[in-house]
């Protein structure tokens, strides 16, 4: 048959469609965000953004699994971004997670993806004195990331 090829000569057979290049515009994300991640080095989606990013654009909740360094962070992080520029307030996620090194880690992304739109973050987490912490919040960032027992912590004091 002519008309298909072996993998041995590397042509694409004819039934076959080549498959586009998948890019940040393409998953949705609007140009300041795109901009971000070139500004970031992100050549193009990891596997989590590409299957997350258009879902959670869509206000759909999403549950993702992938391995350390492989985009999990903007994956969730472009989608709240692209909805807070939908609707900017204050006070607008929370980010948990378990640990403050991850904490700071999450935060300097959302800083960096947000950088050009003015995003601001406070970080929660033990360790850190709960005064300071506490006037973060006063200024009514528009993310916070916290560690539970750090935020708990604030919130009891904010109700006793």
């Amino acid at each position: 048959m002519a008309s298909e090829a072996t993998s041995e000569n590397n042509v694409v057979p004819e039934n076959k469609e080549v498959e586009e290049e998948v890019t940040f515009k393409s998953l949705g994300l609007v140009d300041v965000l795109c901009e971000a991640c070139e500004q970031l080095k992100w050549k193009s989606p990891s596997k989590i953004q590409k299957e997350s990013i258009p879902i959670a654009l869509q206000g759909k909740d999403v549950i993702g699994l992938a391995e350390t360094g492989s985009g999990k962070t903007g994956a969730f992080a472009l989608p709240i971004l692209q909805t807070l520029l939908d609707n900017p307030q204050r006070l607008y996620a929370l980010i948990m997670t378990p640990t403050r090194e991850l904490a700071f880690q999450i935060s300097e992304q959302f800083e960096a993806l947000g950088s050009s739109i003015g995003i601001k973050c406070a970080v929660i987490v033990g360790g850190i004195d709960m005064m300071t912490q506490s006037l973060m919040l006063a200024k009514k960032p528009h993310i916070i990331i916290a560690t539970p027992g750090r935020l708990v912590d604030h919130l009891y004091q904010m109700y006793s």
